[in-house]
């Protein structure tokens, strides 16, 4: 195999005059005859939403015809909790993609689609309500000839949607998607949604199964990947001199690609893991941090002031666990939505900028309004003013739980002055997403 075809991606984008779409043919059994058919697969992308697989079967013999789609996005490294409270009309409209593996719920009126129960779509809040109406109403006249009873109760509880749909009371609308692939869009983007949290968790093993991961893989690779450790005997001295490489996907095309990985130690800081992977199929590249010491005993709150253009030269490490917020913009990012970076000030902000603008499936493309998309130039412009160092006095504030993020101080080892430094103590909550209250650090191995 040529080294060009093993290059391209596996997800291409979605084009109508693609000249060579690579549609794959595979003989299959026709279960309408018993004959052998021909299905033919497609990979593609939807722009700003998915990776999906195409698929469409025909049989020559007796002329049966099925087409189906299936998705193919990765599954994430955490699931994620989005809450969203509906107070009006206007939330209804709130763009809603949903991954078929997450389950929807309403506390309020007691009701729940399971997950995997339809397949995931592009739709609205209003949208999830008319179907579940129009699903529950399907049936009905066959339920009142069989069933009365339970004919009357239905009919009872779909006159509950139709009243929640009208927005008659607030209620709130939980989507809980262990792949992680579910969104519900920002009615402030790019500012912060009073009425919109999402938060991201470890599954447990139910959930790892329903998405299709299982504990016994998990653990043989685990092994593989010890047994290999083992075999090289690297030392921390001689990781520090030396740039491993491993082979991985490309996380935007998913073609095969080479990640580069070395541990190196930042002054006045703590050593750090950085890993870089560069996609020669579709130019994608991405670095990621991870800190080589744990979560500290204290969080760290750094709050820089631009006062000159060489302050968005500084080094910086943002964290997984790290948010970032500008106040003069009333914006902020959460923890986990850039990753663990190690670049520049103005690489973060620049890396801020295009997960705004290309990442996120419903700021841009021909999902977005008018309004969001005035609002985002609005807000990109003065991004850009920051990053070209024409907007001063801005202040930067890094929050990160498991103090596990630095910025560079250009007076080190003398105190910076435009730069707070604060320690502080974790909240329960903060605990909470970092995993630590389930932790038993003492007497682990007593049965209580």
């Amino acid at each position: 195999m040529s080294t060009e075809a093993i290059n391209k991606p596996v997800f291409r984008d979605l084009q109508a005059d693609d000249a060579d779409p690579e549609i794959t043919e595979i003989s299959s059994l026709c279960f309408n005859c018993g004959e052998d058919g021909m299905t033919r697969l497609l990979l593609t992308k939807i722009p700003f939403y998915k990776e999906i697989i195409l698929m469409s079967f025909e049989c020559e013999h007796c002329g049966f015809k099925n087409n189906e789609v299936q998705s193919g996005d990765k599954i994430q490294e955490k699931g994620a909790l989005i809450r969203v409270s509906i107070t009006s009309t206007r939330d209804l409209n709130r763009q809603v993609i949903k991954s078929d593996y997450a389950t929807v719920k309403i506390p309020e009126i007691e009701f729940e689609i399971p997950p995997q129960s339809k397949r995931g779509e592009i739709t609205t809040i209003e949208g999830i309500l008319s179907r579940c109406i129009a699903g529950l109403e399907q049936d009905q006249p066959v339920r009142k000839a069989l069933d009365s009873d339970s004919a009357e109760k239905i009919e009872a509880f779909i006159q509950v949607l139709i009243d929640t749909k009208k927005c008659e009371k607030p209620f709130t609308i939980v989507i809980d998607d262990p792949s992680g692939n579910s969104f519900v869009e920002n009615l402030n983007a790019p500012l912060v949604d009073p009425a919109l949290t999402t938060t991201q968790y470890e599954r447990n093993k139910e959930q790892n199964h329903l998405v299709g991961i299982f504990e016994e893989e998990l653990k043989e690779i685990k092994e593989e990947e010890e047994t290999e450790a083992d075999d090289n005997d690297a030392s921390p001295d001689t990781l520090a001199d030396e740039v491993l490489h491993f082979g991985t996907n490309c996380p935007s095309c998913n073609a095969p690609c080479e990640t580069n990985m070395k541990l190196t130690s930042i002054p006045y800081f703590k050593e750090v893991i950085i890993m870089a992977t560069s996609c020669d199929a579709c130019g994608h590249r991405t670095n990621e941090v991870k800190s080589g010491s744990g979560i500290n005993e204290k969080g760290v709150k750094i709050t820089l002031r631009i006062t000159d253009l060489i302050d968005l030269s500084r080094d910086v490490l943002k964290s997984e666990t790290c948010s970032m917020s500008i106040p003069e913009l009333d914006f902020e990012v959460g923890a986990g939505t850039l990753g663990g970076k190690f670049t520049t000030l103005e690489g973060l902000l620049v890396a801020v900028k295009d997960q705004l603008t290309g990442h996120n499936p419903l700021m841009c493309g021909d999902s977005a309004t008018s309004t969001l998309k005035e609002r985002m130039e609005n807000f990109n412009q003065k991004l850009d003013d920051i990053i070209c160092g024409k907007s001063f006095g801005i202040r930067i504030i890094l929050d990160d739980p498991a103090g596990n993020s630095y910025l560079q101080n250009v007076y080190a080892p003398e105190v910076d002055p435009e730069m707070e430094i604060v320690y502080y103590e974790r909240t329960f909550e903060d605990n909470e997403e970092l995993g630590l209250n389930d932790m038993k650090l003492e007497n682990y191995d007593e049965n209580e």
